[in-house]
């Protein structure tokens, strides 16, 4: 008799084994990120907290550097010598010389499982994709590691720092308007103009077992985590996160961190259904997206709850992350502490046993330029 059953690895875009393998393909391009804690911000929450770094998230490549020198001689009857040295390195070790490139951001861990997961036939044609920031910067990195074109549609709106990322890392910019329906469009045109991969900003299993990676790296740093607070927009990493952590630990909290301006996770959580906002209304530009397809039935029944903070909450989360921390995080990257530190969090039933708590520190990318008129405001 046919067994019906459904498959538990059917269930979702990713599993453990997808995280898993991605995690060994990865690695050789995706830096593990450290873990900080500070007994100040500790005493603030009431909480031991473990912030993971994602902000020093950075991509590399091992190769072998020639380098030629032209020392010139003047006392001599030659004018010019040429040195040519062969540097096979880490300075005088054995090992190859790593290339690092700043990405600052969690995207690198999906957007190199979605590249370096591409056949040869595939990658040639490049990838396309649409994004308003650290997905576009990360997928233009991988792709320059890989050596094959990128094609980003970047929203008209999208922060300068971002977009310096993505022509600092080689992605050809294609413009679209500042909402969904152009960005898609815009990006389907380059998909039959070029016969190139798309690369979804989160809705895309390849993304979301990359993302998962930071789960497995994150328990096995800190294993006594009961609890992971992660930002909440698209739902790539979150999804990532909680299937991976559930499968290391099921006992383990999953709760987003949402801005009160661009709640529709929060909302579909409630209602039981995708919900998309006509508009959004927050600093945290990273936070803007609405769920998937893929990535909401994740969200739907993994995530334990959804934590929604102001605007003015983010900003003073970010005081305490330079202050405190000395680390430089973007509005999207410091929600996980806003939401740790506000009402709704500490008068929440669900996480009155939470004690041992760690929160991605999502990105480092900062448009000063906002930052200073929210502050200023």
């Amino acid at each position: 008799m046919e067994d019906k059953s459904p498959k538990e690895h059917k269930k979702y875009a990713a599993d453990i084994d997808s995280i898993s393998k991605a995690q060994e393909l990865i690695k050789p391009y995706v830096h593990v990120t450290p873990v900080l804690s500070s007994e100040t911000l500790n005493i603030i929450a009431g909480k031991t907290l473990f912030f993971k770094c994602e902000c020093f998230q950075k991509g590399s490549y091992i190769t072998s550097l020639k380098i030629s020198l032209w020392f010139e001689n003047f006392h001599s009857t030659e004018s010019s010598i040429l040195c040519s040295l062969q540097w096979n390195l880490a300075c005088f070790s054995q090992s190859a010389f790593s290339l690092m490139f700043i990405s600052g951001a969690f995207k690198f861990r999906g957007a190199s499982n979605a590249i370096f997961s591409l056949n040869d036939e595939q990658a040639t044609k490049g990838v396309v994709t649409h994004s308003s920031g650290n997905h576009a910067a990360a997928l233009a990195l991988a792709a320059k590691l890989r050596g094959i074109p990128a094609y980003i549609v970047i929203p008209n709106n999208a922060p300068k720092c971002k977009v310096e990322n993505v022509k600092r890392y080689g992605g050809q910019i294609i413009w679209s308007e500042a909402n969904m329906q152009s960005r898609e469009e815009t990006a389907n045109k380059v998909l039959h103009e070029t016969g190139a991969v798309l690369v979804h900003p989160y809705n895309d299993g390849r993304i979301i077992s990359g993302q998962g990676t930071l789960s497995l790296e994150f328990l096995d740093q800190v294993p006594q985590l009961d609890t992971l607070i992660v930002p909440i927009s698209g739902g790539g990493l979150i999804s990532g996160v909680a299937i991976g952590a559930k499968a290391i630990n099921p006992a383990i909290r999953v709760v987003a961190a949402e801005p009160k301006g661009a709640d529709d996770a929060a909302q579909s959580k409630a209602y039981g259904r995708i919900i998309t906002l006509a508009q959004t209304n927050t600093i945290a530009d990273g936070l803007r997206a609405s769920l998937g397809d893929l990535t909401w039935p994740v969200v739907r029944d993994l995530v334990d709850d959804i934590i929604t903070v102001e605007d003015k909450e983010i900003v003073e989360a970010m005081r305490y992350c330079y202050e405190i921390l000395k680390v430089a995080v973007e509005p999207s990257g410091a929600i996980g502490l806003a939401a740790v530190l506000s009402d709704s969090f500490r008068q929440n039933p669900v996480l009155k046993d939470s004690q041992n708590i760690g929160i991605v520190l999502s990105g480092g990318n900062v448009d000063l330029g906002v930052l200073w008129q929210s502050l200023n405001s």
